[in-house]
């Protein structure tokens, strides 16, 4: 092959490099700048004249130095390609995003090929790195998660409360019950409704009653802690699984809870309301079998406040509902 036809190769071949739409870097065993495409020029704002020859680490110092060597050294050390993507590492050089399209994401997301370049002697002299801008996909993906995660939320949250619905609730009494199993760590029921929610209702309006479960389920959300599970079990009806908590401080926090209730006055229009809420308490035992009886032991505790004139908080025992069914 001649010279003529020599430069006309190495012409076109370096008119691709330049035109492509990726960066394209190539580097020694000592990072130093050999090669520096369009794609790098525009996006780093670095002209090719102004990096040929010099270290790449010095001249981006937000590379993560460590990581980079390591990726380096593999492809010399395996004479085969590395890989990272976006998912593992948001960016290695921190391009600023121009796409109209994903203009919300501050910085150019990248996925990037470390590639063994070998010399006519056919020992690995240099390094390509590749660098591939996958902003769409990125936040496409990420948009589509947090759209499924809201779409996840808004079929177990009930919409009046705001609170885990029923059937969401449900599901993690069950998981609490078996993690109980397996762990033995202490954890307390509380189920409660509003007294004479009926009256409610037939009194000031159903909207009137809608407002009255809203501020109940703030008063709720309020008082319980982070870790604690608060679901909506009926239409008066609120539920609370108390994680690592025994019965005596259950009884603090159900306590604290009703008397909020009580002090509390609705105002919807121009009615004030006020109300008040019983209580049942059930702490976890080994003897309980599965979870629902665990529910109906609270259910019965609940029951059992309603019937001895409400607005006060019971805790379970064989004992008490005895007395109960006794009654009855």
């Amino acid at each position: 092959m001649n010279d003529d036809t020599d430069l006309d190769e190495l012409h076109w071949l370096m008119g691709v490099v330049h035109s492509i739409n990726v960066g394209i870097i190539v580097i020694d065993r000592n990072y130093t700048i050999k090669l520096w495409n369009s794609f790098m020029e525009n996006r780093s704002g670095k002209r090719a004249d102004a990096v040929m020859g010099k270290k790449l680490l010095d001249l981006f110092p937000e590379v993560p130095q460590q990581w980079f060597e390591r990726k380096v050294e593999s492809v010399y050390t395996l004479a085969n390609r590395a890989f990272t993507t976006w998912e593992q590492r948001p960016y290695v050089f921190k391009f600023k995003n121009y796409r109209p399209i994903t203009g919300a994401s501050p910085f150019m997301y990248q996925n990037i090929t470390f590639l063994p370049l070998m010399g006519t002697n056919g020992m690995i002299k240099n390094i390509g790195i590749v660098i591939y801008d996958v902003t769409d996909a990125a936040v496409g993906k990420q948009q589509l998660e947090t759209a499924n995660d809201e779409l996840a939320q808004l079929s177990r949250t009930d919409r009046l409360t705001q609170l885990n619905n029923r059937g969401y609730w449900e599901e993690c009494l069950e998981a609490e019950f078996d993690r109980y199993k397996r762990t033995k760590q202490p954890i307390t029921l509380i189920i409660f409704d509003i007294d004479h929610f009926k009256n409610v209702n037939d009194t000031y309006g159903h909207q009137a009653g809608d407002e009255v479960i809203r501020q109940t389920s703030k008063t709720l959300r309020r008082t319980i802690r982070k870790t604690d599970i608060a679901g909506r079990y009926g239409g008066e009806e609120f539920t609370v699984l108390l994680v690592d908590t025994k019965t005596d401080n259950a009884m603090i926090l159900a306590e604290r809870l009703r008397k909020r209730i009580e002090a509390l006055t609705v105002q919807h229009e121009d009615l004030k309301i006020e109300f008040k809420i019983s209580i049942g308490v059930s702490e976890l035992n080994k003897d309980t079998k599965d979870y629902k009886q665990w529910l109906e032991e609270a259910d019965q505790a609940l029951y059992y406040s309603k019937e001895n004139g409400r607005n006060q908080t019971t805790i379970y025992s064989k004992e008490k509902m005895g007395e109960l069914k006794d009654v009855g």
